[in-house]
């Protein structure tokens, strides 16, 4: 091939990346709701939607008692004072269930066309079968898909939906057991909302001593206009045992709130690992009041690895408790706020043992009048003597309409303890973008460049795809005429 066509066949290629990148519909795509497909509870917070939703989801009498309970508690709770203000979110306009009118699957040949067509462009077939042991696929409120491979069935692995592990013989009571106890409908209002409205999610029970290779994963798709998604994710890795789980979530955009309100409940048996992956890539038009918590024993460990892309709102700060000697703990995260997003992220640690380790890493990038707020909180109790704790928060701001705050809170009531905290704000080099121009880099190139760079501390701990779509969605936020 002769340079004229090699430079002819690099610049199609380029401009073929280029076109792919900044065509949001690869997210926004979206398919209308029919009667005759769906099933859509009415807008609105009542005990009698409640009690309706609990109807169609056949619930035993004590989980309807949970739900209504839990419901006057919302009613009775404040909307948190910390945070963005959350005053577009009217609860009366939200569905708190839509499903489709399909029974989940195990065979990806059964799922309807529609949602099947949904999820191949999202690439959850695909991953599957590259590297994936096992993936729950829903929609909107219920799952649509959900299969294990049969190696990681035969190690005792259960990988359920949450609606047939809750049901089930076997695994009811282990699901009764610990469903809400972690994160409980007292903490906080969304929190009670969670326990009145939840449906969907995931259960998986990883026993003694096994270590899986691959990861399970769960996708979250809200389709629905001004709807919200409450999922549940359980995760028990028992003692010795390994689990890289990953959780991806998108929406497509319209004028209108959604919400999403999950809870992740994750139980690390003593000297269990398990890392929880997350890229969110919600539409501008969701409030996401997402709440999980780690609960850590002896010589066990948990690391969080987060993206968080999209959404107008984000209250979003998991929890590690430590509560074995020799507990665990890591968090790193990357957040991007662009123009008319406010996302208040960061982690919380809680030292309730004797030398426990923990370690927060965020990067947080603003643009566009976006706004990035940073907060964290560690708690070193009086019998944690021996702790460690670091805290290390850097912040980007593209231009000067953006904000960036470091919100840090600390409280260590013993003196046998090692805390840090760093934190750094600042912006793009003029140099760094000068030196890569002079490279033949575009500068909107170079730009995107240093922010992926920037936010390689992140990208480099997901698998491999998953750090393909994160930079590519850091190209997207970066390219968009928002």
């Amino acid at each position: 091939m002769n340079k004229k066509c090699a430079h002819k066949k690099r610049k199609k290629m380029e401009e073929k990346t280029q076109i792919n990148d900044i065509n949001r519909e690869f997210y926004d795509f979206r398919y209308e709701e029919s009667e005759q497909d769906f099933y859509r509870i009415e807008s609105g917070l009542s005990a009698e939607i409640i009690e309706k939703l609990s109807e169609e989801k056949e619930d035993p009498a004590w989980m309807r008692e949970f739900r209504l309970k839990s419901l006057e508690l919302y009613n009775k709770l404040s909307v948190p004072q910390w945070g963005p203000g959350i005053e577009g979110l009217n609860m009366a306009d939200i569905a708190t269930y839509v499903r489709p009118k399909t029974k989940m699957s195990g065979k990806w040949e059964d799922v309807p066309q529609d949602i099947k067509d949904t999820f191949e462009k999202l690439g959850i077939p695909e991953a599957e079968r590259k590297s994936l042991a096992g993936v729950g696929a829903q929609y909107d409120s219920e799952l649509v898909y959900h299969n294990v491979q049969e190696e990681v069935a035969k190690q005792g692995v259960v990988y359920l939906d949450f609606e047939s592990a809750f049901k089930s013989e076997e695994w009811g009571p282990m699901v009764q057991q610990y469903f809400m106890t972690l994160i409980t409908p007292k903490d906080h209002k969304f929190a009670a909302l969670h326990g009145a409205a939840w449906s969907g999610g995931s259960f998986v029970y990883v026993p003694k001593g096994v270590h899986l290779s691959f990861p399970l994963q769960s996708y979250f798709r809200l389709n629905a206009k001004g709807a919200g998604q409450f999922e549940h994710t359980l995760i028990i890795v028992d003692e010795g045992a390994d689990l890289h789980f990953i959780e991806g979530c998108s929406a497509p955009k319209y004028n209108a709130a959604n919400l999403h309100a999950g809870c992740v409940e994750l139980f690390v048996k003593k000297g269990a690992h398990l890392r929880y992956s997350t890229i969110e890539n919600w539409s501008k038009n969701m409030y996401n009041l997402n709440t999980k918590r780690a609960l850590v024993e002896e010589g066990a460990s948990i690391e969080w690895v987060s993206g968080s892309f999209g959404s107008h709102v984000s209250y979003l700060y998991p929890e590690s408790d430590l509560v074995g000697k020799g507990a665990r703990a890591e968090f790193t995260g990357v957040t991007f706020a662009g123009n008319g997003q406010s996302l208040d992220t960061g982690a919380k640690m809680v030292h309730l043992a004797p030398n426990t380790t923990s370690l927060i890493t965020t990067k947080s990038i603003s643009k566009g009048g976006g706004e990035s707020f940073y907060r964290s909180a560690v708690y070193i109790g009086k019998e944690a003597k021996g702790s460690k704790a670091s805290v290390s928060c850097q912040s980007l701001m593209l231009d000067s309409e953006s904000r960036s705050d470091t919100i840090p809170a600390m409280e260590i009531l013993t003196d046998d303890c090692d805390v840090g905290h760093e934190a750094k704000i600042g912006r793009i080099s003029n140099d760094a973008i000068f030196y890569l121009m002079s490279r033949g880099i575009s500068e909107e190139e170079a730009r995107s460049m240093i922010v992926s760079g920037f936010a390689n501390p992140v990208s480099k701990e997901l698998p491999l795809e998953y750090a393909v779509e994160m930079n590519n969605l850091i190209r997207l936020e970066m390219k968009a005429q928002l």
